[in-house]
């Protein structure tokens, strides 16, 4: 659906993005990661053929952006960054006016938006002009003009950026929902929103690819990544030494590092050696010293501790967005 082959974009000397390619199919929804600067945005607006590409190719369904633009842009639903819309018109007439300009007329074209307007959750606000909704409406609006044509590729800059716990909820659900038939890309701050939403991520620093894969693989290259989380009750403050020397000469323990603990408990965050797993170990040490244990569970891995180290060193102070 999408195809991206080493596009690049410069603004004088200022390479904003430099080579990247990647491919997007039906059904997936990619996390489009990096800091601020990384070229993100860039990215997505050569896709959508708002910005034309200084070298490579971006495709389409089929139809490449630069020799094609109409065609594409026919099959892309695009919420940019912001969602900007007129100020003075109102969501209705808003609405109205890009579905006019997608070829939808009368009838069609009232049902159509009825249906989004229940989607999104804009009763109430249809006649008041944009320029005087909260941000969480305008994003709203603009998601709503998004998808009105019912697009086969989908590209959001930010879909949740103002919206309170439960409109992202929504949109998130939304998106999962659509998810099956379309192509969806978007790009996000928040990690949370690809473990939720996303099958698939890729992070980007310094207008270059550094990481791709599903979020549950970045998550793997996390250093808490099959760690051990452990409490145990203790009779006396001398016990939580014994403890953690206990668990430390485990065959496959790296190192053992204590965490927020109690008068009667001591944590600790047991790391593994790497590509071993030290659960069984320390449950089996736990069962033969008879510890009390009040938590033992492996953790995932934090997406956020990988992003930060995969883009540590890359990200640079300027740059595109």
């Amino acid at each position: 659906m999408i195809d991206i082959r080493a596009l690049s974009k410069r603004f004088g000397s200022l390479v904003a993005v430099d080579g990247v390619s990647f491919t997007v199919q039906r059904g997936e929804v990619l996390g489009f990661l990096g800091p601020n600067g990384a070229g993100k945005s860039t990215t997505m607006k050569m896709v959508t053929g708002f910005l034309a590409p200084s070298a490579g190719t971006a495709v389409v369904c089929g139809h490449d952006v630069v020799q094609e633009p109409l065609a594409v842009k026919e099959r892309i639903g695009y919420l940019p960054e912001g969602a900007p819309a007129y100020p003075d018109m109102t969501p209705a007439s808003f609405l109205g006016f890009v579905g006019a300009v997608r070829g939808l007329r009368g009838a069609a074209l009232q049902r159509r938006i009825d249906e989004l307007v229940s989607t999104v959750h804009l009763e109430g606000v249809m006649r008041q002009p944009i320029d005087t909704l909260s941000k969480g409406y305008k994003r709203r609006v603009g998601l709503a003009a998004a998808i009105l044509h019912d697009p086969e590729v989908l590209i959001m800059d930010e879909p949740t950026d103002g919206l309170d716990p439960n409109q992202k909820h929504e949109v998130r659900q939304l998106i999962r929902e659509m998810s099956p038939h379309k192509a969806i890309v978007l790009s996000t701050h928040i990690l949370e929103e690809v473990e939720a939403v996303c099958t698939r991520a890729v992070i980007i620093a310094r207008g270059r690819i550094v990481a791709d894969g599903t979020p549950a693989e970045l998550q793997a290259r996390s250093r808490t990544h099959n760690a051990v989380r452990i409490a145990v009750r203790i009779a006396s403050p001398g016990m939580t030494v014994g403890v953690r020397q206990e668990l430390a000469r485990l065959r496959y323990v790296d190192t053992v590092e204590p965490c927020a603990s109690s008068a009667d408990s001591a944590a600790f965050v047991v790391r593994p050696k790497p590509g071993r797993a030290v659960l069984p170990e320390v449950a089996q040490c736990v069962r033969a010293k008879g510890w009390a244990v009040e938590e033992l569970r492996t953790d995932e891995g934090r997406l956020d501790e990988v992003f930060r180290e995969i883009t540590t060193g890359h990200a640079s102070k300027g740059g595109a967005k």
